[in-house]
């Protein structure tokens, strides 16, 4: 197969796009396989015996996984390249769906969530770090942009697909189809996928590595994603939950993440568009879109109907989908190419500390009071961090 170099350039617009497809193909899967579960057992929580901390577990324990082991195949990837790292991460993903089908009681379906964590970890880290090789600093924002949104697809679909598998066979309907599905996106990323050529590393100290993951260039946009992420997270349990509970049927229940994530889909490429052009700058947009995600929290918090539960999804959704793409397109254009696997992977441990401690902090603090006071918890600490955006970036060159 074809090398790419390592940016491609302004004319070679078709060659990135036949270079990105299967690297979207990765990241509908990851979403597509993580919130498609998630979303399901919030919406079986009643009949799978489920407690709020217990289902907050639930959700977290996939990102356990991936905390641990992000960093480690992240770096994996800048020595032996990018395409291995993904395929077997995408086997792996089916492999360990399997037992799912199985899985009748909290702890073996949290056992299943582990090895998907550990198996997303793999094939995340290095989908991202090959998507901002390919595109290139000048144009990361459309790119992360369509790769945030395949994403979001996955979340769409996800959802949707989830309710339809679990009304016809239950959950070992839904733990076969992502075994099927994750093992057709592996094919296609082995078959389709351009070789990377490995960059040469220099060595790194701990203190390097230290100063590195320490700058505010790094620190605070991806603080930003962690909390996006987070809310993301509570969003893809919390509100099937919640629709469960306004007595909302299954498929109207966990459609409102599929409402959620159709309107990330739609702002992420916009938004990338408008950081390429200049338009926007990084801490500005963080700070927009963190401030939507705690107003949709919020109102989620104060005022839970029916109505207001769709709403606060189309904000939700906007507010993720200023936030991602601006996130990883800084990511992307300040970091060299020879580590950008492990610093992709450095975020996504944060991003994965915010999806795991988003449901356990709701869920934690819905089960000593209310699940609006969890909710409530939320959008304050992200009103924080955006205010934290608008200082800490508020120069063009942060």
């Amino acid at each position: 197969m074809s090398e790419l170099p390592v940016a491609v350039d302004d004319g070679s617009r078709a060659v990135r796009i036949r270079g990105l497809a299967p690297l979207y193909c990765a990241g509908f899967t990851t979403a597509f396989g993580a919130h498609s579960i998630a979303a399901g057992i919030g919406a079986e929580s009643s009949d799978l015996g489920i407690a709020l901390l217990t289902f907050g577990a639930l959700l977290a324990v996939y990102d356990v996984a991936e905390i641990v082991l992000k960093p480690l195949f992240g770096s994996f990837s800048d020595r032996v390249g990018a395409k291995p790292v993904i395929v077997g991460g995408l086997l792996a993903f089916a492999f360990l769906s399997l037992p799912g089908a199985f899985a009748t009681t909290p702890t073996a379906l949290g056992l299943v969530r582990l090895g998907q964590g550990a198996a997303a970890s793999a094939f995340s880290p290095a989908s991202s770090a090959a998507v901002a090789r390919i595109a290139g600093p000048a144009v990361a924002g459309r790119y992360f942009g369509a790769y945030g949104s395949w994403k979001a697809l996955g979340y769409i679909l996800g959802p949707l697909i989830g309710a339809g598998l679990i009304l016809c066979g239950g959950l070992p309907a839904l733990f076969l189809t992502l075994a099927a599905v994750s093992s057709a996106g592996a094919l296609w990323v082995f078959m389709a996928m351009p070789e990377l050529p490995v960059l040469p590393r220099p060595q790194y100290s701990i203190v390097d590595v230290a100063r590195q993951v320490s700058q505010r260039g790094f620190l605070v946009p991806t603080m930003a994603l962690a909390g996006a992420t987070g809310a993301l997270g509570v969003a893809v349990g919390f509100l099937p939950l919640l629709g469960t509970s306004l007595h909302l049927p299954v498929l109207a229940s966990m459609s409102v993440v599929a409402v959620l994530a159709l309107a990330s889909a739609l702002t992420q490429p916009w938004v990338g568009r408008l950081r390429d052009a200049g338009r926007i700058s990084t801490g500005l947009g963080l700070a927009v879109g963190l401030a939507l995600i705690a107003g949709g929290v919020a109102v989620l918090a104060v005022v839970p109907t029916p109505a207001t539960l769709y709403a606060a999804a189309v904000v939700l959704g906007v507010g993720m989908g200023v936030t991602t793409p601006l996130g990883f397109a800084h990511l992307a254009a300040t970091t060299p190419a020879q580590r950008i696997g492990r610093t992709m992977g450095a975020a996504d441990v944060l991003r994965e500390i915010g999806d795991a401690g988003g449901p356990l902090l709701v869920g934690g603090v819905a089960a000593a009071a209310s699940l609006a006071a969890g909710l409530g918890t939320l959008a304050g600490l992200l009103a924080c961090m955006a205010v934290l955006c608008a200082v800490v970036l508020r120069h063009p060159g942060s």
